[in-house]
């Protein structure tokens, strides 16, 4: 019954079948056992599975091959010492025998690898692949367990902290209760990045402000303004003296930039909707006076008197303001369980196929990752996976998958019917 259903299904659902059909299996051996089938005789030449099909000759084969071509870069018995170079033992042997053909055709660019398998026939590939395969597999590195995602600061926590010191003047939650003082809710943390390193570098005048941030790094900058980005907005807890029907009026010219109601949709320019009124007059005269430069604003900000501005003000001070598109960052784990339903939990695969992650170096994990997102490895599937992906998130994902426990998968041949 089992060589049946067996040969009925890809290879993706052999371990599940034998895993239910079979009787006295461990769920710990099925979690580490893949089935590849054998037809009626070994698999065709041009089979990408050849290499699961590889005896003790074979291997033994592969051994020299190894040896003489690849043990000098990628260490004895498959596990690297040097930066950037991956880890081959115990790796999926058919994935290592495509791997080597694609730098033998030139699919993959890499001039040590490309020479050093331009002369090797396809039968050495596979038996190379075959050997590197049945080698027990490198062990996680403390060091870099240790930088797993887990031990990585949350960016909108850090930020949090980080901005501790803005409430007494900007409110809890950026949400300001005093008048004159701005509202740091509903902005895009682009804008809000961009405004506080003006204040930073000089280019806004405040020397308060200026030496508060010139002790926060640019990072933890983006960190308060991820925090301030994704709390819930409110309108600010002050008063807005003022004409707001006159103001809706006056404001006609502002929506281009601004947005309908003072809710940007532009990350370069500030939502206006529930800031703090006076902060907002205020702010229209400095640019009015020429005190902040910006020549689009002076000129809308130039035939406006007290008044106007104070109507203007009250007008986007009584509007509700919304959240900016903001997501929070994925941790490793999240982005982990992205990657692990095609190279399996933490990391092991179980297709032959595809690679195994689990305790591969992470320098060599960060270098792929940011191929792939550069277009330099092709690939439709780890383009689309990496290409959100910030380099902190190359980082902590690379780390998370080198501290995870390899597992070594044995491909077990079922004959044909």
């Amino acid at each position: 019954m089992l060589e049946q259903l067996v040969t009925k299904r890809s290879i993706r659902n052999w371990l599940l079948i034998a895993c239910t059909a079979a009787s006295g299996i461990t769920s710990t051996f099925c979690s580490t056992v893949a089935l590849a089938q054998a037809g009626p005789g070994k698999a065709a030449a041009t089979d990408d599975l050849r290499p699961v099909y590889a005896n003790a000759q074979d291997i033994a084969d592969g051994k020299r091959v190894a040896e003489a071509s690849c043990a000098a870069c990628h260490g004895a018995n498959g596990i690297s010492a040097t930066k950037g170079i991956p880890h081959l033992a115990g790796q999926r042997p058919a994935y290592l025998y495509l791997g080597l053909r694609a730098y033998q055709s030139g699919a993959r660019s890499d001039e040590s690898m490309t020479n050093a398998v331009k002369f090797l026939s396809d039968d050495a590939l596979v038996k190379a692949a075959a050997y590197y395969g049945s080698q027990d597999p490198a062990q996680p590195v403390a060091s870099s367990a240790g930088k797993s995602a887990s031990a990585k600061k949350d960016p909108v926590q850090t930020g949090k902290a980080a901005a501790a010191g803005c409430a007494g003047c900007h409110g809890d939650a950026g949400v300001s209760k005093t008048a004159g003082m701005p509202s740091l809710i509903g902005m895009d943390p682009k804008y809000l990045v961009a405004a506080m390193k003006a204040y930073k570098n000089g280019q806004r005048k405040n020397e308060m402000m200026k030496n508060f941030l010139s002790a926060i790094s640019d990072a933890e900058l983006e960190n308060v303004a991820l925090y301030y980005g994704l709390q819930k907005p409110a309108r600010a807890q002050t008063p807005a003296a003022g004409d707001q029907a006159a103001g809706k009026a006056a404001a006609g010219a502002c929506a281009g930039c601004h947005g309908e109601q003072g809710v940007s949709t532009n990350a370069a320019n500030p939502s206006l909707a529930g800031q703090d009124a006076q902060y907002l007059a205020a702010a229209l005269q400095v640019y009015k006076d020429g005190a902040r430069s910006d020549e689009t604003m002076k000129a809308l900000a130039a035939p406006l008197d007290e008044s106007a501005m104070k109507n203007i003000a009250a007008y986007y001070a009584n509007q509700q303001p919304q959240p900016p598109k903001v997501q929070k960052p994925l941790s490793a784990s999240d982005l982990a369980q992205r990657c692990d339903r095609c190279h399996g939990v933490d990391g092991n695969s179980t297709d032959p196929r595809l690679p195994a992650l689990a305790a591969q170096r992470a320098d060599y994990l960060e270098k792929v990752l940011h191929a792939y997102q550069a277009g330099a490895r092709k690939s439709t599937a780890m383009a689309a996976m990496s290409a959100a992906m910030s380099d902190a998130d190359v980082e902590n994902l690379a780390a998370y998958y080198a501290g995870k426990k390899p597992r070594a998968v044995v491909f077990v041949i079922l004959p044909g019917k």
